[in-house]
C-alpha cells in the first residue's frame, strides 16, 4: 500500500506565492516520475508539471516561468513552487506517483494519486 499525503493548499492574492508538497509514504522500492495536476472547477484534471527520477522536468504552457517542480528522492517527496499567481490558477492539485512496490511475484507498478489540495487565488 502506497499513499501520497499533499499539504500547503490554501488562498492567496493574485501575484502571491503558495508551496505545495507531496509525500509518498508506504511499501515503495522506488519512485519514477512524480507530478503535480489540476482540476479548475467545470474543467477536466490537467497536467500542471512533472519530473522524472532523474530530474527532467516539463510544465504546462500556462505555468512555465512561474511554477517549479522539485523532488527529494530520499524522501520520496515532491514540491511545487507556485509564484506569479493568477486567479486562472484556482483549482484542486493532486499530485501523482509512479511507484515501484513489492508484490508476490517480486515487484509491480503502481500510480498512486493524492487526495488534493485546493487553491484559491482572488482579491
Amino acid at each position: 500500500q502506497v499513499q501520497l499525503v499533499e499539504s500547503g493548499g490554501g488562498w492567496v492574492q493574485p501575484g502571491g506565492s503558495l508551496s505545495l508538497s507531496c509525500a509518498a509514504s508506504g511499501s515503495i522500492f522506488s519512485i519514477n516520475a512524480m507530478g503535480w495536476y489540476s482540476r479548475a472547477p467545470g474543467k477536466e484534471r490537467e497536467l500542471v508539471a512533472h519530473i522524472t527520477s532523474g530530474g527532467t522536468t516539463n510544465y504546462a504552457d500556462s505555468v512555465k516561468g512561474r511554477f517549479t517542480i522539485s523532488r527529494d528522492n530520499a524522501k520520496n517527496t515532491v514540491y511545487l513552487q507556485m509564484n506569479s499567481l493568477k486567479p486562472e490558477d484556482t483549482a484542486v492539485y493532486y499530485c501523482k506517483a509512479d511507484c515501484i512496490s513489492p508484490s508476490s511475484r517480486g515487484s509491480r507498478y503502481l500510480e498512486v494519486w493524492g487526495q488534493g489540495t485546493l487553491v484559491t487565488v482572488s482579491s
